[in-house]
Protein backbone atom coordinates (compact mmCIF):
# COMPACT_ATOMS: atom_id res chain seq x y z
CA UNK A 1 0.00 0.00 0.00
CA UNK A 2 1.51 3.30 -0.94
CA UNK A 3 -0.69 5.10 1.38
CA UNK A 4 1.09 5.47 5.17
CA UNK A 5 0.64 6.87 8.31
CA UNK A 6 1.34 10.45 8.68
CA UNK A 7 0.65 11.26 5.07
CA UNK A 8 -1.54 14.00 4.02
CA UNK A 9 -3.92 12.60 1.83
CA UNK A 10 -7.04 14.23 -0.68
CA UNK A 11 -10.62 12.03 -0.92
CA UNK A 12 -11.25 11.94 -4.52
CA UNK A 13 -14.33 10.08 -4.45
CA UNK A 14 -17.52 9.55 -2.00
CA UNK A 15 -19.85 11.75 0.32
CA UNK A 16 -16.53 13.34 1.19
CA UNK A 17 -14.74 14.29 -1.69
CA UNK A 18 -12.46 17.11 -1.74
CA UNK A 19 -11.47 17.04 2.19
CA UNK A 20 -8.41 16.81 2.80
CA UNK A 21 -7.15 14.96 6.00
CA UNK A 22 -3.87 13.59 7.82
CA UNK A 23 -3.81 9.28 7.58
CA UNK A 24 -4.09 8.45 11.38
CA UNK A 25 -4.04 4.89 11.15
CA UNK A 26 -3.42 2.34 7.81
CA UNK A 27 -4.75 -0.73 7.55
CA UNK A 28 -2.71 -2.54 4.67
CA UNK A 29 -3.83 -5.84 4.82
CA UNK A 30 -7.90 -4.58 4.65
CA UNK A 31 -6.67 -1.91 2.20
CA UNK A 32 -8.03 0.97 4.26
CA UNK A 33 -6.90 4.10 5.61
CA UNK A 34 -7.82 6.19 8.87
CA UNK A 35 -7.95 9.65 7.57
CA UNK A 36 -8.78 12.69 10.57
CA UNK A 37 -11.95 14.66 10.08
CA UNK A 38 -13.22 12.27 7.03
CA UNK A 39 -15.91 10.03 7.22
CA UNK A 40 -17.03 10.80 10.75
CA UNK A 41 -20.14 8.01 12.38
CA UNK A 42 -21.79 8.16 15.43
CA UNK A 43 -21.23 4.78 17.43
CA UNK A 44 -22.69 4.10 20.33
CA UNK A 45 -20.11 3.06 22.71
CA UNK A 46 -20.98 1.56 26.75
CA UNK A 47 -20.24 3.47 29.66
CA UNK A 48 -17.19 0.58 30.65
CA UNK A 49 -15.71 0.63 27.08
CA UNK A 50 -13.30 3.29 26.42
CA UNK A 51 -13.21 4.23 22.69
CA UNK A 52 -11.46 6.30 20.77
CA UNK A 53 -12.89 9.92 21.45
CA UNK A 54 -14.84 8.58 24.26
CA UNK A 55 -14.34 9.78 27.91
CA UNK A 56 -17.19 8.35 29.03
CA UNK A 57 -20.16 6.38 27.44
CA UNK A 58 -22.66 7.50 24.76
CA UNK A 59 -23.16 8.78 21.35
CA UNK A 60 -19.59 9.08 19.89
CA UNK A 61 -18.48 10.99 16.80
CA UNK A 62 -15.39 9.75 15.41
CA UNK A 63 -13.55 8.74 12.03
CA UNK A 64 -13.92 5.22 10.21
CA UNK A 65 -11.44 3.64 7.51
CA UNK A 66 -12.09 4.57 4.22
CA UNK A 67 -10.83 2.69 1.19
CA UNK A 68 -7.40 3.60 0.04
CA UNK A 69 -8.40 3.74 -3.77
CA UNK A 70 -10.63 6.95 -2.40
CA UNK A 71 -8.03 8.98 -1.63
CA UNK A 72 -4.92 10.44 -3.45
CA UNK A 73 -1.81 11.26 -1.59
CA UNK A 74 -1.21 15.42 -1.52
CA UNK A 75 2.75 16.23 -2.19
CA UNK A 76 4.31 19.30 -0.54
CA UNK A 77 3.55 22.18 -3.13
CA UNK A 78 -0.72 20.91 -1.40
CA UNK A 79 -1.09 19.31 -5.18
CA UNK A 80 -2.34 15.62 -5.25
CA UNK A 81 -0.43 13.13 -6.92
CA UNK A 82 0.03 9.61 -7.25
CA UNK A 83 3.21 7.52 -5.70
CA UNK A 84 5.81 5.72 -7.44
CA UNK A 85 8.85 4.21 -6.56
CA UNK A 86 11.97 4.07 -7.07
CA UNK A 87 15.69 2.92 -5.41
CA UNK A 88 18.52 5.14 -4.31
CA UNK A 89 21.75 4.82 -4.36
CA UNK A 90 22.23 2.76 -0.83
CA UNK A 91 19.62 0.28 -2.75
CA UNK A 92 16.60 1.46 -0.60
CA UNK A 93 13.06 1.25 -1.86
CA UNK A 94 12.03 5.44 -1.60
CA UNK A 95 8.79 6.84 -2.69
CA UNK A 96 8.26 9.52 -5.44
CA UNK A 97 5.73 11.70 -6.32
CA UNK A 98 5.16 10.73 -10.66
CA UNK A 99 3.50 14.41 -10.66
CA UNK A 100 6.97 15.83 -9.84
CA UNK A 101 9.29 13.18 -10.05
CA UNK A 102 10.53 14.28 -6.66
CA UNK A 103 11.17 12.16 -3.21
CA UNK A 104 8.38 12.24 -0.54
Amino acid sequence: MKIRKGDTVLVISGPDKGAQGEVIEAYPTRDKVLVSGVNRIKKHVANSTPERGASSGGIVTQEAPIHVSNVMLVDEEGTPTRVGYRFDEDGKKVRISRRTGKDI
